[in-house]
């Protein structure tokens, strides 16, 4: 009997015990919650960013087509590619859930064809709308898209994107400098940057800018910029007269990246525009983003005006000349390599890159008409036909055949080449060598930017004389490459003389084409938010 009784008393004692301490743990932790999850933040759920965009420079004055093959259009997982700063084991990358849909990149060139532009626009649509709702969108364009019978594509695209996304998303874009902003791209887009550098080696950080100015508006809950400045200043020059390596374009960039140190300013950005395309959006343009009303109005006039005051000031980036005044430059000089630029039919600016009026201006000089000449590089001219003939002779073999002019013959018909194969590369370039020069002919439109690109041809451009390049203002390794240079003004659809070519839609007036013209208003103007859409 005791023992019965001192077991249940036990038990109970046990029992109680148990409860009061379970209570005790109870209570304590419902009774300082607040102190404990300050001390212990619970994490919060990752924003949902989704990533599209469209890039490209298209020239209406060049017969050239842009075709959808052309932007090599990644989708899904392989967009981070693009993106070293979005790699698996980035920063950026887990700060937030990312829905990556379609993202291309089509080489400068003509106006891009209706039907193209209409399938990327669509898959990109269909991809964003299977992970809706998102927080942000990553807007990646250049600005200087043309399309067939379509005025202002990235201002229709974003509007499109608009109406899948809504008005709440928060929407930033990244821009190349020579693209354009219109209005209706402003309203639709709430953050936007572009480029501070040309050449553009400030690319990836811009990109990384406008994804990090996006992030921190979503992560610290402040939202859309409260103000959008916006200021078409009546400019349009070409990249190669408003180089950042050169004054006046390297102290006017350089005010950029102070005034975006203001507390109220997230960040400001100067488009020079792109002037081979004849729409009413083709100007430069000033935009500031932020907070404060004050800040980024006068910030934005201020860059303004800074621009419109140097724009007398601003003059080629090389030395120029007609084509055969820069040969006989070139020839005379002890300077080697001498880079010539044949400027007019830029594919890098978009140009057809098939114009073989230089060519066959080089071809017709008696300087090179001896092997013993001075040795030049022309880079380069299309030629599949050519192509074909030389994989078939093999190095030492003749080859006969035309070249060039397929896409632009306005101003030389094709050029019959009989030569020599010197290299090639797979089927996709050869070398033939015709007296002194030796001339890379491709299978299809290609540029040669690079030191490698020469050399896995067998072409050594720093033992060369002469180097003529279709090119504008040389890249970085060309540039540091060179011992001498000049811009040769060359026809094309990239043609430097401006006011040779047939504007008849873009606003005017327009400096350089009126010079006479009275000083523009450069007031700000604040353009509504994406919400008020």
């Amino acid at each position: 009997m005791k023992r019965t009784l001192f077991l249940t008393l036990s038990f109970h004692l046990i029992t109680f015990s148990t409860f009061f301490l379970l209570s005790e743990k109870h209570i304590r932790i419902n009774s300082q919650p607040m102190k404990e999850l300050e001390n212990n933040p619970q994490p919060k759920e990752l924003p949902r960013i989704a990533i599209a965009g469209l890039s490209t420079e298209s020239s209406t004055f060049s017969p050239a087509l842009t075709h959808e093959e052309a932007f090599h259009a990644r989708q899904g997982d392989e967009v981070f590619t693009s993106y070293p700063f979005l790699s698996q084991d980035s920063l950026d990358r887990s700060r937030a859930n990312w829905f990556p849909t379609l993202v291309g990149g089509a080489s400068p060139g003509g106006a891009v064809t209706c039907e193209a532009y209409e399938s990327l626009v669509k898959q990109t649509l269909d991809l964003l709308k299977k992970n809706l709702p998102y927080d942000g969108l990553y807007f990646d364009i250049h600005g200087a898209m043309s399309v067939v019978g379509l005025d202002d594509p990235e201002g229709d695209f974003i509007v499109r994107i608009r109406e899948v996304i809504g008005k709440k998303t928060i929407i930033s874009t990244s821009m190349d400098l020579h693209g354009n902003v219109s209005w209706r791209l402003a309203q639709n887009t709430d953050l936007i940057t572009c480029f501070r550098m040309a050449p553009h080696e400030d690319r990836m950080q811009t990109k990384q800018r406008a994804v990090d100015n996006l992030l921190q508006r979503i992560e610290t809950g402040k939202g859309k910029p409260a103000y959008k400045a916006w200021i078409p200043v009546p400019i349009l020059l070409p990249g190669e007269k408003t180089s950042t390596r050169v004054e006046p374009g390297k102290s006017l960039y350089a005010k950029v990246d102070p005034v975006t140190k203001q507390e109220g300013v997230i960040d400001a950005a100067i488009w020079i525009g792109y002037a081979w395309a004849d729409e009413p959006r083709n100007h430069a343009v000033v935009m500031v983003t932020g907070d404060d009303k004050a800040k980024v109005t006068n910030t934005a006039e201020q860059l303004a005006n800074s621009f419109w005051n140097v724009r007398a000031e601003f003059e080629f980036v090389a030395p120029t000349d007609s084509l055969h005044g820069s040969l006989d430059k070139a020839i005379a000089s002890n300077k080697h390599p001498f880079f010539i630029s044949d400027s007019g039919d830029n594919p890098t600016a978009g140009g057809a890159g098939d114009v073989t009026w230089t060519l066959r201006e080089i071809l017709s000089c008696p300087e090179f008409k001896s092997e013993n000449g001075p040795s030049l590089i022309y880079a380069s001219i299309p030629g599949p036909e050519l192509v074909k003939q030389a994989i078939a002779a093999g190095v030492g073999g003749k080859v006969d055949a035309y070249v060039g002019a397929t896409v632009d013959a306005r101003f030389a018909p094709p050029v019959r080449l009989t030569a020599t194969v010197e290299a090639m590369e797979e089927d996709r370039a050869v070398v033939v060598k015709v007296g002194s020069l030796h001339i890379i002919v491709t299978k299809g439109r290609n540029a040669y930017h690079y030191e490698s690109q020469f050399n896995s041809l067998g072409l050594n451009p720093r033992t060369t004389d002469i180097v003529v390049v279709k090119i504008g203002y040389l890249v970085p390794e060309l540039y540091d490459m060179r011992a001498d240079w000049i811009m040769a003004l060359t026809p094309g659809g990239v043609d430097q003389d401006l006011e040779s070519l047939e504007y008849s839609r873009i606003k005017r007036p327009m400096f350089p084409l009126d010079k006479d013209m009275k000083n523009p208003d450069l007031k700000a103007k604040l353009v509504p938010s994406s919400d008020e859409i």
